[in-house]
Parts: structure tokens; C-alpha cells; sequence
């Protein structure tokens, strides 16, 4: 199935995510893909919204339209943000106006929000951590999963908020994977690592106080007006 094929408007950009792209697949790992995708522009028009967001688990495949997408990205949620961050060899779809969404990917960044999505996306894993039974060897490997969810949201953070570039290929997997598997263990040890990740947010960073919202707002209308057809 192609990241286009029944999805309910013309796809602008789609790719793979998730484990494959973060360097932890193994074999027999699911692939995740992601995208974006303009809604007729009529169809915005009447009295009933149109989806914004269609997602399926055969394969597995989220799509955001347009606009969702970018409220998502204006508040940097960290899954969503990936598909404009993607290494060039991960993009199954990337039509000219998805290429210009890449291309202004920085101004979605802002300090209080990496803050906010990341580090608590990153607390997420780390409840589920603290309440998972792991006595059964399907529930230790999703704790397992949970354990490196948690060291990489805290790393992209980090790094985001002193570089502002934001790093999906990881490049020491590895690295990640044993730290996962020892905080599965112990998931008490997480507790300075959340902390180390906070505390240098806490300090200056390269990020902006506040997104800018007109990039995006610019980008939109070219996407309402390119995918415009009047009614006969």
C-alpha cells in the first residue's frame, strides 16, 4: 500500500518513522509511515468538516491534513514534527509543496514548547514504566520499548533546544537500546536523566520564545489555493 492509496485528499509528504527511522528495527518490526495531505479545498466550504486525520494499522499509516498537521507541529509535538526532519532516504512522497514545508521546518521550533511536548511525552514512558508488570516476556519488552521512547524524547530535546536541528537517525542505537533495557529493569533509574534533560532546558537555548506562526500560514494558503476546483 502506497502512503497516497485511500487516503482523503492529495498527499504533500510522506515517509517512514518510528523505530526503522530511529535506528532500533530489528527483524520483524512493524514499519511506521506518516504524512500530511490537503482536503479538496471545497470541502472545507460546508456545514460538516472533513477528516483530519486518517490512520490505519494494515499497514500502519497516519495521515494529518494540512492544517492539523501544522497546529500539531506549532506545538511541536514530537511525532508529528518527525516527518519534516526525516533523512532524505526515508521520504516515500515529497511533492513541491512538501519540499517547502521542509524547507521551514525551523520556524515550527519554539523553547517552551519542546519543553513541554518532549519532556512530557518522555514522563508518559516513564509512568507506564513504573506501573507495567514485567514478569511476562511480552510485557518486558514493551517496557523495554518504553525505557528507549524515554532516553531518545529526552535526548531530541536536549539537543533541539541547543542546536535547533532535530536528529531522527540516532547515531548510536546501540547505545540507546542497552540504556532502554537497563531502565526496563530499574525503572527508578530514569529519574536523574529526566532530570539532567530538564535542568538544561531550564537554561538559554538557540530556540525562539515563540514559533512563527506566518511560514506556515503562507504555506497553507498556497496549499488551499493549489487545491482548489470549483464546483461545475
Amino acid at each position: 500500500m502506497s502512503p497516497g492509496a485511500g487516503a482523503p485528499g492529495t498527499v504533500l509528504l510522506a515517509g517512514i518513522v518510528g523505530s526503522t527511522a530511529y535506528g532500533f528495527a530489528h527483524a520483524g518490526s512493524d514499519v511506521d509511515r506518516l504524512g500530511l495531505f490537503a482536503t479538496p479545498t471545497e470541502e472545507l466550504h460546508g456545514l460538516d468538516r472533513p477528516a483530519e486525520s486518517y490512520v490505519t494499522t494494515a499497514p500502519d499509516l497516519t495521515l494529518h491534513e494540512a492544517a492539523k498537521w501544522c497546529r500539531l507541529a506549532l506545538n511541536c509535538n514530537p511525532t508529528a514534527s518527525e516527518l519534516v526532519w526525516l533523512p532524505d532516504d526515508l521520504y516515500e512522497t515529497r511533492t513541491p509543496l512538501g519540499a517547502e514545508l521542509v524547507a521551514i521546518r525551523s520556524t515550527f521550533l519554539s523553547a517552551p514548547a519542546v519543553r513541554r511536548a518532549y519532556l512530557g511525552y518522555a514522563d508518559q514512558q516513564f509512568r507506564k514504566l513504573l506501573t507495567r508488570d514485567t514478569a511476562e516476556p511480552a510485557a518486558r519488552r514493551r517496557a523495554a520499548k518504553h525505557a528507549r521512547h524515554l532516553v531518545r524524547l529526552t535526548e531530541q530535546a536536549v539537543r533541539l533546544h541547543e542546536t535547533g536541528r532535530h536528529l531522527i537517525r540516532l547515531p548510536d542505537p546501540e547505545r540507546v537500546r542497552e540504556l532502554g533495557e537497563r531502565i526496563a529493569d530499574r525503572p527508578d533509574s530514569a529519574e536523574p536523566l529526566l532530570a539532567a534533560a530538564a535542568e538544561r532546558l531550564s537554561r538559554p537555548g538557540v530556540l525562539p520564545d515563540a514559533p512563527d506562526r506566518r511560514p506556515a500560514e503562507a504555506w497553507l494558503r498556497r496549499v488551499r489555493a493549489a487545491h482548489y476546483r470549483p464546483p461545475a
